[in-house]
């Protein structure tokens, strides 16, 4: 009889761990708890940022090269942060400006930047070309 009555609270022990109604249901909970972090967390995270060096190009060794660089750093819209500049010598007293300019990806595209604001009117005056130096993400 001793052996029988053991073997009756084995049967009260779940030894498999089937999973009840409210541990599914507590299970499916944290489950959407972790997506919904998730969402959030990629949603802040998932726009990035480059760093790109432009070499802005003057017309001839007579143009103004602080007004050109006073040209470039006008342009203000959200996403795009001007750094540090230097003026490098490229020949024949020709000297280029190669400025730094931290991007938000989602916000600004380097091409139309370069396309529809620096060498266009009135900028256009100062500048002759810009090529993208260096991109790198952040």
């Amino acid at each position: 009889a001793a052996p029988a009555a053991a073997g009756d609270d084995d049967d009260d022990l779940d030894l498999f761990g089937d999973e009840t109604e409210e541990d599914k249901k507590a299970a499916e909970e944290r489950e959407k708890a972790k997506s919904s972090t998730k969402k959030k967390e990629s949603k802040l995270y998932s726009c990035g940022k480059s760093s790109v060096l432009l070499d802005v190009k003057p017309w001839d060794d007579e143009t103004d090269m602080k007004k050109l660089e006073e040209a470039v750093r006008s342009i203000e819209m959200p996403g795009l942060f001007w750094g540090a500049s230097k003026l490098v010598a490229v020949g024949y007293g020709i000297k280029k400006l190669s400025i730094m300019m931290t991007i938000v990806d989602d916000d600004v595209s380097v091409d139309t930047l370069i396309d529809e604001y620096l060498t266009v009117e009135p900028r256009n005056e100062y500048i002759q070309s810009c090529d993208i130096a260096a991109f790198n993400k952040i």
